[in-house]
């Protein structure tokens, strides 16, 4: 067992630790949502990470997203994420991906070799395809809906898509997966209504949507917890059910106690 990784095992056992360190877990997007989902499943002891993204980080990174430093700007968001992950378990294995998730890029994807999927991607084509591949592959995937114009991470919700509200990142992925068959679909939200941005916030380039504000609560605390998923899902593991057998065996030694006093 690996010392970095002593605290978890106290949790869960090393047994748990030994299937996280054989699973491969592919995020795609590596920014406010996917770098706090890749740091936090490193932290976890997943043995192998496919990090897919073809950004770079820029200034205006800096605000939210775990990897971004005034040393980082203007370098390879995966690369960093690799060099990160290795910081934490020298152990790991990070396979890095220089694109974007599209539809038109989705053959250069095998999921058959992934144990789990995040999507931490912007466009709704590339989610929409995403998901499609992985139910295809019968993979387990969980989607980031939108984090942008919210401040709230206690509004942050996991649920399935068709369960969903407030969200309109929520409601055209709800239509669109309707369509094409998909029955449910495992999804990060937010319940909290979108803020407006002020009068003279950053502006889109032409043809392109609007910028969302953004902050350092929501999309990181998304990404711990779209992390927290996989590794709940990975191991099996149901908190409600433990919390259950640990009191038992409390009662247990309280009436073992009583019977001995």
């Amino acid at each position: 067992m690996y010392e970095q990784f002593a605290r978890f095992a106290l949790l869960f056992g090393e047994e748990a630790l030994e299937k996280l360190s054989e699973a491969r877990v592919a995020v795609f997007g590596a920014g406010g949502v996917g770098g706090n989902a890749i740091e936090a499943l490193a932290r976890s002891g997943v043995g192998t990470i496919d990090i897919i993204d073809d950004d770079v980080f820029s200034i205006s990174n800096l605000n939210r997203q775990v990897l971004s430093t005034m040393e980082t700007i203007g370098r390879s968001k995966v690369e960093v994420a690799r060099e990160r992950v290795l910081a934490i378990n020298p152990e790991a294995v990070v396979n890095i991906h220089k694109t974007f998730y599209l539809p038109d890029t989705r053959e250069e994807f095998d999921f058959d070799c992934y144990d789990y999927v995040v999507d931490a991607i912007d466009t709704v084509s590339g989610k929409i395809a995403l998901i499609l591949q992985a139910k295809e592959a019968g993979c387990p995937v969980i989607s980031s809906m939108g984090c942008g114009n919210k401040t709230d991470p206690t509004r942050l919700v996991i649920d399935d898509i068709y369960k969903t509200s407030v969200d309109p990142l929520a409601r055209v992925m709800r239509r669109e997966l309707k369509k094409r068959g998909v029955k449910s679909c495992k999804v990060l939200y937010s319940t909290e209504k979108a803020l407006k941005p002020y009068e003279g916030a950053e502006e889109a380039p032409e043809g392109k949507r609007s910028v969302p504000g953004s902050t350092a609560f929501v999309p990181p605390a998304a990404g711990i917890m779209i992390a927290w998923q996989v590794v709940m899902d990975l191991l099996e593991f149901d908190p409600k059910k433990r919390y259950e057998e640990d009191e038992k065996r409390r009662q247990r030694e309280r009436d073992n106690m009583q019977r001995k006093g």
